[in-house]
């Protein structure tokens, strides 16, 4: 059954231009294009009024950059999430938000069906999908890159030359770009191959390390049950924090990551990124846990990062296994409370003090001066029975019992 009215997640580049003018003609139905702002740069204007010439009935713009760091971002934080060691997940933690909205316009506009650009090689689409299945099971799923017949960047061109839709191509940046508050990152094109150095003109939000500043800064950073809340003291809302950190770590290099990783669909790809807010809040957090979490829950919470972190990142936002491990997380957090003073220079992140009202730190037991809290003879019995099975199997080996 062909849908009534589309929603189709919006960006007015070359791919989303063309999907609209696609949808028009194969479905022949009303389209709403909406666009998420979730602090990436764009001229919002000139993107409605592509929208509006493609053939968009509509064009639904949604401000959601607090939304985002606080509620996807700040989690992620909390969480220590990373994606095989080197990925902070910026462009996973988007995609659910992006969904979520798109779902809620579909309601509001009387839509019966939504649309996504992602291809059929990459992860966005399963991100996208698993959302609109979670929160919306009954609306209709169009994904062109899987149905239409253009079979790459070529044909789309062709397309958008008999129809009038202007796309500027130029080689000037022969790869793909994805942009929010949280990071930029980049594909494809010259990034194919992974013996290939990036060109230095390429990063967006940072520096060079070795153009960054010549002296270092320091800063310090509150936390309130692992959400960071004040940069040196002032308290600002969560984008407006992430986007003044992004500008301080950015002039220092740091916060850039070129990696190979393994896509959900079982695909190689090489990402670079760059995420310098991102970054500095990672070590600042792990620095103030050390601090301040129980030793047998922070293991227990580490043991469990990687499968939070892939779960993001194969798009698993709102199964329920993430709802139950999320509980889990921020129960952890509730004694993660406190400042941390960091040192910025060239590219690096250096934790320099911190300090916690909820502090399990005491000097007194662990000086090398006299203490009355720990009597050292106890180690003895401690040591003797945590090697006791080691003793008996060395034993056993050698025939001495």
């Amino acid at each position: 059954m062909k849908p009534k009215k589309i929603v189709l997640a919006y960006s007015g580049g070359l791919d989303t231009s063309i999907i609209l003018k696609w949808l028009k003609e194969t479905y022949g139905c009303p389209v709403v294009a909406y666009c998420a702002n979730i602090g990436q740069e764009e001229d919002w204007e000139a993107v409605k009024e592509k929208g509006l010439s493609t053939g968009a009935e509509e064009v639904i713009i949604r401000d959601l950059r607090e939304e985002f760091v606080k509620d996807f971002v700040f989690p992620a934080i909390k969480a220590n999430a990373i994606y095989e060691g080197g990925y902070l997940l910026g462009t996973s933690l988007a995609r659910p938000l992006i969904a979520k909205e798109q779902v809620k316009i579909a309601r509001e506009v009387g839509a019966d069906a939504v649309a996504h650009g992602a291809t059929g090689k990459g992860n966005d689409q399963v991100r996208f999908e698993l959302t609109y299945m979670a929160l919306a099971p009954d609306l209709k799923i169009i994904a062109p890159w899987r149905e239409w017949e253009f079979k790459g960047r070529e044909d789309l061109i062709a397309f958008a030359e008999k129809h009038g839709i202007p796309v500027p191509v130029t080689k000037e940046k022969p790869y793909s770009i994805d942009a929010n508050l949280f990071h930029t990152s980049y594909e494809g094109g010259i990034l194919e191959d992974p013996w290939q150095e990036p060109p230095d003109d390429m990063f967006q939000m940072t520096v060079s390390p070795e153009k960054a500043k010549d002296e270092p800064e320091y800063l310090e950073i509150y936390f309130e049950k692992g959400e960071p809340k004040a940069i040196n003291g002032e308290e600002l809302s969560p984008a407006t924090l992430l986007e003044r950190l992004n500008r301080i770590a950015g002039v220092h290099g740091i916060g850039r990551v070129d990696m190979v990783e393994n896509r959900f669909v079982g695909i190689k790809s090489r990402g670079v990124y760059e995420t310098p807010g991102g970054t500095v809040l990672h070590v600042a957090h792990r620095a103030l846990e050390h601090l301040t979490m129980d030793r047998e829950v922070m293991h227990l919470r580490d043991s469990l990062i990687p499968r939070f972190a892939e779960m993001i990142y194969y798009g698993f936002w709102y199964a329920p296994e993430m709802e139950a491990l999320m509980a889990f997380i921020n129960e952890t957090q509730q004694n993660v409370t406190g400042t941390v003073r960091l040192k910025l220079y060239k590219g690096n992140v250096m934790v320099v003090g911190r300090k916690s009202p909820k502090s399990l730190y005491l000097q007194e037991l662990a000086t090398f001066e006299a203490d009355t809290l720990y009597n050292q003879k106890d180690a003895e019995g401690f040591i003797k029975l945590q090697g006791l099975r080691l003793k008996v199997k060395a034993m056993l080996e050698k025939k001495l019992i």
